[in-house]
């Protein structure tokens, strides 16, 4: 009965949409809208550009040693920074190539000699992901006080998230560290003036971006501006205030998590490396999950959403990626997505060897081909996984019906496919049923079709009108999980979209959560390719750079941080005094008393908790 339902609702859609079609195909395209915070109208599909794709391929990189010399020697006041922004020092060309199964990049620096990467494990996923591309974003305009940074220089994209390290000071120790905190001599903190001229900043030029702002660091909660950030985020415009923490504070004080709340906090990029104390044992902190979950239990009930960020190291911590996928669908009430981050060899990891490089290596591709095993194949990674740009059509289709009368354009993560890749899970909050979103909805067959309703631009009524065929015809509710309908799905989209299609968001026990593969550059796989199209900068006293250039590639993070330097470490400990510092692979000194934490057992792709209890504290 399900089965026929479900054959009749698509027949339906379909020849209702094929019959709008042949019509509408057949009339001139309409102008598309003009948003007052667009420097044009939307692009149609025609319009939008993409890189160049597929291999083997030329681009433009950087001399792993090269690039260090040239940095310190600006640094240490021997060299210019024009260096970086006029005579693209330390650059090389580089092919990405296939070769024994696997995409690599290779480059020659005359002085320095070969340097050979690997980019994918998997050809195949790499053609799909690359074939799913949806293109960039507008190029930016009016932006020449913000970006002005050579080769590094951010040239496509509204963004998704802002990020704006609040100090460089961090209450842990540990590996890896794209900034190496605690260990550069110096503090370098921004002042409540600054970040707030660095906000205010952020929506003075074209596209006008509605992002995420994220408040980073070292560890963010560490400055003493950190409320008040957040605070003034929201006064600016941001619908969403996001902090990169280690949760440390959130766990050691019970009221701090409803303080951040009230000042505009909604959530946390938590870092997570495992579900037990033994998996996060190389960030030398010996009870830090337990520490982890208190303060996931104390961000909830504030209201804060959760996105557990995991940086994969291979052979350190691989082996957790799938406990911690089933984590996050058990705690789904508590969290809506989770990051994974494949190594970066940047920061703390810069000077690592080629052997040791090589070993602890991880990729997308690696990440897609263990959750498949790790899942019994009900995560599949050739038809479950699109890249992060993809998801630009949903906001295309969002800013098409919202039409001129908004203030800011909606989040678009159109970033190079070769910057990550993310799969849709549903999940049941009650009863913990979940699927690939894409297991019962054809995610490529209706991104085809947000395409020809932004090409035509009938208006709202009438795009509107074709969002629901679109959504109907590509769902089979026969393959969905049981107790999803197509009406909860559709409600589920709705949501997602902002309450673009029905003008209201209905919450419901199911939810879409995010599972993403975020992986950044470092100085063996750098691209600048990938740079231009950056949607996550860094805001900085030196304007906005990309994440990439700035905490690798040319190393921007030493040059800022060094140019606007607070005070060396020693005087500032002089001054301040010493804060605490985790670390030495003691345990924290956590409340009394005991918890339930979840233990994951593995079930061919069942996620399945069990408990154990949490004991009291320990003092170092």
């Amino acid at each position: 009965m399900r089965e026929a339902l479900s054959r009749a609702t698509r027949t339906a859609a379909n020849v209702a949409w094929n019959a709008f079609q042949a019509v509408n195909t057949r009339i001139p395209d309409s102008p598309s809208v003009h948003p007052d915070w667009a420097p044009g109208p939307l692009p149609k599909s025609y319009e939008r550009t993409k890189p160049p794709l597929g291999w083997p391929r030329e681009t433009d990189s950087l001399c792993p040693e090269c690039v260090i010399e040239v940095r310190d020697a600006i640094i240490a006041g021997e060299r210019d920074i024009s260096e970086f922004t006029e005579k693209k020092s330390g650059e090389v060309k580089a092919q990405i190539v296939e070769e024994d199964g696997k995409i690599l990049i290779k480059k020659h620096c005359e002085i320095h000699g070969e340097f050979v990467d690997t980019l994918s494990v998997d050809p195949k996923l790499s053609e799909v992901l690359e074939r799913r591309y949806f293109g960039r974003d507008f190029r930016t305009a009016e932006d020449e006080h913000l970006h002005h940074h050579g080769s590094s220089t951010i040239r496509y994209g509204r963004g998704a998230v802002l990020t704006i390290d609040l100090t460089n000071r961090c209450n842990m120790m540990c590996n890896p560290c794209f900034m190496d905190a605690n260990q550069v001599g110096y503090v370098h903190e921004l002042t409540l003036e600054e970040i707030k001229e660095i906000l205010d900043d952020s929506i003075s030029f074209k596209p006008r971006r509605q992002m995420s702002v994220q408040f980073s660091g070292g560890e963010p909660t560490m400055s003493p501006h950190f409320l008040e950030a957040c605070s003034y985020a929201k006064e600016v415009g941001y619908y969403s205030v996001q902090a990169a923490t280690n949760g440390l504070r959130f766990a050691l004080e019970p009221e701090f998590a409803y303080q951040a709340a009230e000042a505009g906090l909604n959530m946390v990029y938590l870092q997570f490396d495992g579900v037990t104390n033994e998996s996060n044992m190389h960030r030398h902190i010996s009870n830090l999950f337990d520490a982890k979950w208190m303060a996931i239990e104390r961000l909830a009930d504030a209201g804060i959403d959760i996105t557990p960020v995991t940086t994969v190291v291979n052979t350190v911590n691989d082996e957790q990626v799938g406990p911690l996928l089933e984590f996050v669908i058990q705690n789904s009430d508590k969290m809506g997505a989770i990051s994974f981050q494949p190594v970066s060899f940047t920061g703390r990891d810069e000077e690592i060897s080629d052997e040791e490089r090589h070993k602890q290596r991880y990729t997308i591709s690696h990440l897609a081909r263990d959750l498949q095993e790790y899942t019994g194949g009900k995560v599949d990674m050739y038809r479950d996984w699109y890249p992060l740009g993809s998801a630009g059509a949903y906001t295309w289709l969002a800013d098409h019906l919202r039409g001129t009368e908004v203030e800011f354009g909606g989040i678009s993560c159109s970033c190079h496919p070769n910057c990550g890749a993310s799969l849709m899970l549903v999940v049941n909050q009650h009863t913990k049923e979940w699927a690939p979103l894409t297991q019962f909805f054809d995610s490529e067959g209706f991104i085809h079709d947000i395409n020809v309703i932004t090409d035509t631009s009938r208006g709202k009524k009438l795009s509107l009108f074709q969002t629901m065929l679109a959504l109907m015809r590509n769902i089979d509710g026969s393959k969905m999980p049981e107790g999803l309908t197509p009406k909860i799905f559709l409600e589920m989209v709705n949501t997602k979209l902002g309450g673009a299609v029905t003008g209201e968001v209905n919450r419901q026990q199911w939810k879409i959560v995010w599972v993403g593969g975020m992986w950044f550059q470092d100085l063996w796989t750098y691209d600048f390719r990938r740079t231009e199209m950056c949607v996550i900068p860094y805001a900085t006293q030196e304007g906005e750079i990309s994440f990439c250039a700035y905490n690798t590639g040319a190393g921007w993070r030493n040059i800022v941080e060094n140019m606007h330097m607070v005070a060396e470490t020693r005087d500032w400990f002089k001054e301040k005094g010493r804060h605490e510092i985790y670390a030495g692979n003691r345990p924290m000194n956590l409340a009394p008393g005991t918890r339930s934490l979840p233990v994951m057992e593995k079930q061919k792709g069942i996620p399945h908790a069990g408990t154990v209890q949490l004991g009291r504290g320990c003092s170092h």
